[in-house]
């Protein structure tokens, strides 16, 4: 029999029993199935609507007068807030805040009627709840437009009076117009904003945990030597046949979850599809090797799973994505490149939403090569504590 012939009959072996143990066991079945599913499905549905909507914002009107009505129903009429002018005072609004009831306060003080029909300036408190950055933001943004275009409409009809035409008073009013393009993302969607980045996080996660499991279970049960067995007792014949099952599922994973990004919550894709994809799968064997390394460097489970847990996990803190890399302090930026998902998400988002040339992709697919050649400097470290018995049981 040819060397080839018996590498791949011993490859067959150790996949056949890999499969029977993700089969028939239900931390397994959780890691590749279950889980990242359950938790694809549950992002996606949270951040269904794409944008949030109909804030809840009080409306304190203290003047009672056209003016304020008017001010009253052109916050109503932004897309973001949904005024409630029930709330006879600063006090009772103050209250329904604390309790959660509302995301922003709008008082309109006595006297704005007249301070604007006699030509003076009159100002409105606005009060925002910005514990939660983004909605606050979108908040203080969109209560501001509509304010601002109150005020312009106002001074423009002033304008009027004094027998300017629109062009002359609309350049008086605003002698520099700012004309404001977002170009990746123009709806300010959750969907392209943090759903595309929570469910690669997601992917990441399970990817490096599973694996971690799947490789620290040989230790803890001393299962080692029998796995070695079957694949001839060559490690390289051993790993691969274990992780291609993980590989596999986790790259089909990985097209479920462009399907919902892509096709479900219509996130775009300028770029070339086919990148997007190897880049994935490159993604996925790179945490895969990093599960080597942090088994090979704990010989303990308990302990890669933790160590897996918060390096998956602090990808996303420190990606860029959340916070930009560039306003980080300079040890932030350091650990920012300690992370593959930190390049991944150069490589998709670049070919999602900025169609970037393929040029572009080359280093940071460099890199992540790089991750998977540092995961294989522990293989001859994991294969020694497979046949040791002193590392086998440990929790």
């Amino acid at each position: 029999m040819s060397t080839s012939v018996k590498q791949t009959e011993l490859f067959l072996n150790v996949l056949k029993r890999e499969w029977r143990r993700i089969a028939n066991t239900w931390p397994f079945l959780f890691v590749t199935f279950v889980g990242p599913l359950f938790a694809f499905f549950l992002v996606v549905w949270l951040f269904s609507n794409n944008v949030p909507r109909e804030l809840p914002v009080a409306v304190v009107d203290l003047d009672k007068t056209s003016i304020s009505r008017q001010i009253s129903r052109m916050v109503d009429a932004t897309s973001i807030a949904a005024a409630d002018k029930s709330y006879l005072s600063l006090e009772d609004a103050h209250n329904a805040m604390d309790e959660g009831k509302l995301d922003a306060i709008l008082v309109i003080p006595s006297g704005t009627e007249k301070d604007i029909i006699r030509g003076r300036s009159s100002s409105v408190a606005l009060y925002i709840n910005n514990s939660n950055v983004v909605k606050g933001g979108l908040l203080n943004s969109g209560v501001r437009k509509a304010l601002a275009t109150y005020s312009a409409g106002i001074k423009l009809r002033s304008q009027f009076q004094k027998g300017l035409n629109q062009n002359t008073a609309v350049a008086k009013i605003m002698p520099v117009q700012v004309r404001s393009v977002l170009l990746f993302n123009p709806y300010i969607s959750y969907s392209y904003y943090l759903t595309a980045g929570l469910l690669p996080v997601i992917l990441v996660v399970f990817s490096l945990l599973g694996t971690i499991y799947s490789l620290g279970t040989e230790l803890l049960r001393g299962t080692g030597p029998h796995w070695l067995h079957i694949a001839g007792n060559d490690i390289r014949i051993a790993l691969i046949g274990k992780l291609f099952p993980f590989t596999l599922i986790y790259f089909i994973l990985a097209l479920i979850m462009n399907f919902l990004l892509f096709a479900r919550l219509g996130m775009p894709l300028r770029g070339d599809y086919l990148i997007l994809v190897f880049s994935e799968l490159l993604l996925i064997i790179c945490y895969q090797m990093m599960a080597i390394f942090l088994v090979g460097l704990s010989g303990n489970l308990r302990l890669a799973l933790s160590l897996g847990s918060a390096y998956s996990m602090l990808a996303l803190t420190y990606s860029g994505l959340t916070y930009p890399a560039i306003g980080m302090p300079a040890m932030g930026k350091v650990v920012s490149l300690a992370f593959p998902y930190t390049y991944w998400l150069k490589i998709f988002m670049g070919q999602s939403l900025r169609g970037e040339p393929l040029s572009n992709t080359l280093l940071p697919m460099f890199v992540l090569l790089m991750f998977i050649i540092l995961g294989m400097l522990l293989v001859p470290k994991y294969k020694y504590l497979l046949e040791h018995k002193e590392y086998w049981g440990k929790q």
